[in-house]
């Protein structure tokens, strides 16, 4: 293999490292200072979104198919395609007698209600004003600006990927009982990864916390993939917080350059829920320079299912952890 990779320049994607000890790891609640990562939320929290909303992935809702229902900080969402596959919003009960529309058809295009036959073109009708609706190719975004308030802009701010055709893009969907906040606090700790996800991560140091300007915002961090066993696949990522709602890490150096996972957290629920539930949208964008890669897109419909069952893994527990801080605090025990 070694003349291999001097004739080539070819090199395996997969180190082999000693057998991990769990405990034996240094620990990091040293360096995880509360202060740090919330100020780092603080700042999250301050940068505008122009009232946008990831609903959920562009592939859910296909031109011909069946409308999708979704709830946006309390506020009911129908979306579907036309036949040109123009994506369309709007609220989600019908102007008539406010049937689900959610449950309607689409035919040739037009949303048509299944109570009284009401058709809906995706332009104003009765009171029923259209929401705009963003389709950046992986995920659709929506605005509504009387849950946002704030200045609304054209588009919203779709995180750098992986040039379009490139990637492997695979999306997954999970709700909590948290809000947004206690989501994205999760990404901004990148300390508790092969703490609290060993089956995932393995020798994670951050090697620079964020120092706290907007050009020098991002957790730079070296870990291992762990693929199977002891082999793995080591990394230099940053996590940068773009918005209150959104946390991108992106590969900087190793083995999948350019790859991101967005985490996006969509608030189901109004402001004044007893309960907040806040939907996890994950869209994962892998990448990379090795000829093989392309057979990797050529199998991605094979590989979506596997993506999405690791990034469900790994919620699983995060979920648990924003759960967890949601409730301690509403008790006002929370350390931070």
């Amino acid at each position: 293999m070694s003349d291999r990779a001097d004739r080539t320049g070819w090199t395996p994607p997969l180190r082999r490292r000693p057998r991990h000890d769990w405990a034996a790891q240094a620990p990091t609640w040293r360096e995880a200072r509360p202060a740090l990562i919330a100020d780092a939320l603080k700042r999250a929290s301050a940068r505008p979104t122009g009232n946008w909303y990831v609903v959920g992935a562009s592939r859910d809702v296909r031109a011909g198919g069946p409308p999708r229902g979704r709830t946006v900080g309390g506020v009911e969402v129908v979306l579907w395609r036309s036949d040109t596959g123009e994506p369309h919003a709007g609220p989600g009960a019908c102007p008539h007698l406010g049937a689900p529309l959610r449950e309607s058809r689409v035919v040739c295009g037009t949303l048509v209600c299944h109570w009284h036959g009401l058709a809906l073109d995706g332009r104003p009708f009765a009171g029923w004003d259209p929401y705009p609706v963003y389709d950046d190719g992986v995920l659709l975004w929506v605005r509504l600006d009387a849950v946002g308030g704030e200045e609304p802009s054209e588009r919203p701010a779709v995180p750098v990927r992986p040039r379009a055709g490139a990637g492997v893009d695979a999306v997954f969907t999970a709700v909590g009982r948290c809000e947004p906040e206690d989501v994205v606090a999760n990404r901004l700790d990148p300390w508790h990864g092969s703490w609290f996800h060993p089956y995932s991560f393995v020798d994670l140091t951050v090697a620079r916390p964020p120092g706290g300007e907007e050009d020098d915002d991002a957790f730079v961090v070296d870990v291992s993939f762990r693929v199977t066993g002891r082999l793995v696949v080591p990394v230099r990522a940053e996590f940068t917080a773009p918005g209150p709602r959104t946390v991108v890490m992106r590969i900087t150096e190793g083995e999948g350059v350019t790859s991101v996972v967005e985490t996006h957290a969509t608030p189901l629920t109004g402001p004044s829920a007893a309960r907040p539930r806040t939907a996890v949208v994950e869209a994962v964008v892998a990448a990379s320079d090795r000829r093989g890669f392309a057979l990797a897109r050529a199998a991605a419909p094979v590989l979506r299912p596997l993506m999405k069952r690791t990034a469900g893994r790994l919620w699983r527990d995060d979920l648990a952890y924003a759960e967890r801080r949601w409730e301690l605090r509403g008790t006002g025990r929370f350390p931070g």
